[in-house]
């Protein structure tokens, strides 16, 4: 090897092994905020909410009768409802139109007051992956992209339009913990027609509503509403489809395992993320913490 190429080599060795330390130092201090963004969840589930509270079927006659049917069908008598879960999923995600890289996350939700913090790993090329970290907390939302958990690429908070989207999130996914969707948990419903009600959920200044379809056996299968979509920099009142399947018997509940969730868009359909439910760890105000491992 020659002078000319040995210096050639330790310049790209130098910067390989700088990367390398500063996407170990970023990791380290993502996990470190994703933790306290943890904490803070938990420091928001209250006294209130540590008072057993069981799913009581004579409480359902109030409600419109596709409700009814979805909470008989994912809800047996006497079960606890949800205080805490820890959901781990896997899936792909897109940012352009048929263009899908791999994903890992783990979602954390608190029920009453509502929250949430999902933290992934987005692999958008070999070797390199994005740091994604959504959150809903305190009534407000905030979501951050990083490559390698270093180099910022979004950095979003305390806007009304995202909060907006973020407790519509939280409203959607209340499918993965049933007992979230109850009337006793906040969520209002007004029935539409036989397979179909409204959901509505307040929470501080914020409102999400959404449309929920349920299928022959009661099952949630669709759930839309217009959502805020961020284009060229502004929010954007877009059309905001998901749909669920795949239903199993998880800590008791019926929840379904996969989840397809896309834009309604001028040009067609354009569906963003495709994921499942790999693991699952609830935990009731009484009894305690139940974990369930998914494959």
């Amino acid at each position: 090897m020659t002078r000319g190429w040995r210096i050639v080599f330790r310049i790209a060795l130098g910067l390989v092994l700088t990367a390398g330390a500063g996407a170990a130092i970023g990791g380290v201090l993502w996990r470190r905020a994703t933790g306290r963004a943890v904490r803070q969840l938990d420091r928001a589930v209250g006294p209130a909410v540590a008072v057993a509270q069981r799913f009581d079927p004579g409480q359902l006659d109030r409600l419109p009768p596709p409700v009814a049917r979805y909470f008989r069908f994912a809800l047996v008598p006497g079960q606890p409802l949800v205080q805490r879960a820890q959901l781990r999923q896997v899936g792909s995600f897109a940012q352009r139109r048929d263009q899908w890289v791999p994903f890992t996350a783990v979602e954390e939700f608190a029920v009453g007051p509502p929250g949430f913090v999902w933290d992934a790993r987005v692999r958008v090329a070999p070797l390199v992956t994005a740091y994604v970290r959504d959150d809903y907390l305190g009534s407000a939302a905030a979501m951050r992209v990083a490559l390698m958990g270093v180099w910022p690429m979004v950095s979003r908070s305390g806007t009304a339009e995202l909060a907006a989207a973020a407790l519509l999130r939280y409203l959607s996914e209340g499918a993965w913990l049933p007992t979230a969707l109850l009337p006793a948990a906040g969520v209002e419903w007004v029935g539409v027609d036989d397979s179909t009600a409204r959901a509505t959920l307040l929470d501080g200044g914020t409102t999400a509503s959404m449309e929920v379809r349920f299928g022959p056996a009661g099952e949630i299968v669709r759930v839309s509403a217009m959502r805020f979509r961020s284009v060229a920099g502004t929010d954007v009142l877009t059309p905001w489809v998901g749909y669920f399947r795949d239903y199993t018997r998880v800590a008791g509940m019926m929840v379904p395992l996969q989840g397809e969730v896309g834009w309604l868009l001028p040009d067609g359909w354009f569906p963003y993320y495709r994921g499942r439910i790999v693991g699952a760890e609830y935990q009731f105000a009484s009894p305690a913490a139940v974990a369930t491992v998914l494959r």
